[in-house]
């Protein structure tokens, strides 16, 4: 398949047709652009029958930062629609294996890293309080959106004590010392 070919299978499955296939296979800002308008429609949908084969489609992308970014952004959308982890666990691993076509190690691995994040996230938002040796595994960014979010006292003090950067020790430290923790 070519660029072209791709591009326009992709626009057409989402229903996108406002946009000039020449200008997006020609210039990859506005192909990096194209790539979080599908995503959107795809995270919308409540089937993820076609999730599997549009990330094959995109990730034949030759820019790859673009392509990492666009299923970056498919997975971080699904991971806080899905029901939880098992549901997230299952869609992952079918799209994993696509990941194998980037070349760059650095984004296979940061693929990976953001799905072990969102299995993380989930099993807490499911009940589970983590120990301090699971929160070293996660990355700071998934601390920090832990920190925010979660109203699990005894995840906010794991928080406070054990995560990575200070700051993220100290926004969890306020929040578990707040009353107003929003429920989730």
């Amino acid at each position: 398949m070519t660029l072209h070919t791709d591009v326009a299978e992709l626009l057409a499955g989402a229903g996108i047709l406002d946009v000039d296939v020449d200008d997006v296979v020609a210039d990859e800002h506005v192909r990096s652009s194209a790539y979080q308008r599908v995503i959107s429609v795809a995270a919308s949908s409540r089937s993820r029958d076609r999730d599997r084969a549009m990330v094959a489609t995109i990730l034949r992308d030759p820019n790859e930062i673009s392509s990492k970014t666009a299923v970056v952004a498919l997975v971080d959308s699904v991971a806080v629609k899905v029901t939880g982890p098992a549901e997230f666990r299952q869609w992952s691993a079918e799209l994993l294996p696509e990941t194998d076509q980037l070349k760059t190690e650095q984004f296979r691995e940061f693929i990976r890293r953001r799905i072990h994040d969102w299995l993380f996230y989930l099993s807490i938002k499911d009940g589970h309080v983590p120990t301090a040796a699971e929160l070293a595994k996660v990355t700071d960014w998934m601390q920090r959106l832990l920190a925010e979010e979660s109203t699990s006292p005894a995840v906010l003090a794991l928080l406070a004590e054990s995560a990575s950067r200070k700051k993220t020790r100290n926004i969890a430290k306020n929040r578990a010392g707040s009353r107003k923790l929003k429920t989730q």
